[in-house]
C-alpha cells in the first residue's frame, strides 16, 4: 500500500488532532501532542494547518509532523507503526528530499520518539544525536496544594494572562496586544476544547505566573505548554506553584499524567519541575542533518 504525503486543509485539522490524542497513551512513548498544534495554533488556522503534515496508509493516518520553525519538524508515529520498515523509509527519505515539502535543504532539525526504527535510517544517513530534552512525567497519583488562587482564562479576561505571559517572555506592556491576539487564536482552535490557560495570584494579590495545560481526553497522558512567571515576581516558589496547579488541572481533566519536554540547558525550569513532583524519565536527544 502507498503511503500518502499531504499537508491538511484547516477543515481537515480537527479530525487529525482526535487521531493524534488517541496515540497519548500510558504506554506509547512521549512524542508529539495536540497541544502542541494547539498552541502553535497562536499563529493562526491557516498557518498551522500549513505547518501540518500528515502521512497516510489506506486511508489512516500512520504520521504527523508538525513544523515548529522551517527548519524544525516535530514528529508523531501511530504506536503500532513504531517498528514498520515501509513507513520508516518513507519518511526517512521525505525529510531528506527538499522537494516533498518536509524539511528544506541545509541544516535541519527533527524531534522524534525514541526507541523508534526511524533512527537506524537516520544513523545510516548520517544524523547527528544533539541536545539533550529531559523527558518530566507526573503521575498525578499524589499533587500538592499550590498555595495560589488560580483564575481560569477565559475571553474576557485574556488582557490578563497577555500581561503576565507577555513579560514573562520578555515583552513589554506594548507588546501586550499582539499576545492578547494570540490567546484569541489558540483558545478559538479545536485543541482549546481540551484545555485550561491558568493564572496564578499570590496573597498580594498579583497576578505572577500563567500555565496552559492540554489533555488528550480522559485516560491519556497531558502536557504543560508554556508555563512561565512574571519577571517581577521571580524566586518565590511561583514556578512550582503553577506547575503544581497544572498538574491539579490535568488530573480534573481525566488525564492520566503530566509530561513536558524542557531542554537539559534550563536548568531552572527542570528544577521547578522535579520541585512540582515531576520526575524524569528519560533524555530524549534530538537528531540534526547539518549542511
Amino acid at each position: 500500500m502507498t503511503i500518502a504525503l499531504r499537508t491538511p486543509t484547516v477543515a481537515e485539522l480537527a479530525a487529525a488532532l482526535d487521531v493524534l490524542a488517541s496515540w497519548q497513551t500510558e504506554e506509547a512513548p512521549f512524542q508529539l501532542h495536540p497541544g502542541d498544534i494547539g498552541w502553535f495554533w497562536r499563529h493562526g488556522p491557516e498557518a498551522a494547518a500549513a505547518a501540518v503534515r500528515t502521512w497516510s496508509r489506506d486511508g489512516s493516518l500512520v504520521a504527523l509532523g508538525l513544523l515548529d520553525e522551517p527548519d524544525l519538524l516535530r514528529l508523531a508515529i501511530a504506536p503500532g507503526a513504531h517498528q514498520d520498515h515501509e513507513l520508516a523509509q518513507q519518511l526517512a527519505d521525505d525529510i531528506a528530499d527538499p522537494d516533498s515539502g518536509v524539511l528544506p535543504a541545509g541544516t535541519v532539525t527533527l524531534e522524534v520518539a525514541r526507541d523508534v526504527l526511524l533512527h537506524d535510517l537516520l544513523d545510516e544517513n548520517g544524523w547527528a544525536r544533539v541536545d539533550p530534552w529531559p523527558i518530566l512525567h507526573h503521575d498525578l497519583a499524589s499533587v500538592d496544594e499550590h498555595g495560589l488562587r488560580i483564575q481560569v482564562i477565559t475571553e474576557q479576561e485574556a488582557s490578563v494572562w497577555a500581561h503576565v505571559h507577555g513579560a514573562a517572555w520578555g515583552g513589554g506592556p506594548s507588546d501586550e496586544a499582539a499576545v492578547e491576539a494570540r490567546w484569541h487564536r489558540f483558545a478559538g482552535g479545536p485543541a482549546f476544547a481540551n484545555a485550561r490557560c491558568l493564572v496564578g495570584w499570590d496573597q498580594e494579590d498579583n497576578a505572577v505566573a500563567t500555565v496552559t495545560v492540554w489533555a488528550a481526553g480522559p485516560g491519556r497522558h497531558g502536557i504543560v505548554e508554556p508555563m512561565g512567571v512574571h519577571p517581577d515576581h521571580r524566586g518565590k516558589g511561583h514556578g512550582r506553584a503553577m506547575n503544581l496547579a497544572a498538574a491539579s488541572a490535568l488530573l480534573e481533566m481525566g488525564s492520566t499524567s503530566a509530561m513536558v519536554a524542557t531542554p537539559g540547558s534550563n536548568v531552572g525550569a527542570v528544577a521547578a519541575y522535579e520541585a512540582a513532583g515531576f520526575r524524569s524519565l528519560y533524555e530524549r536527544l534530538d537528531r540534526r542533518r547539518d549542511s
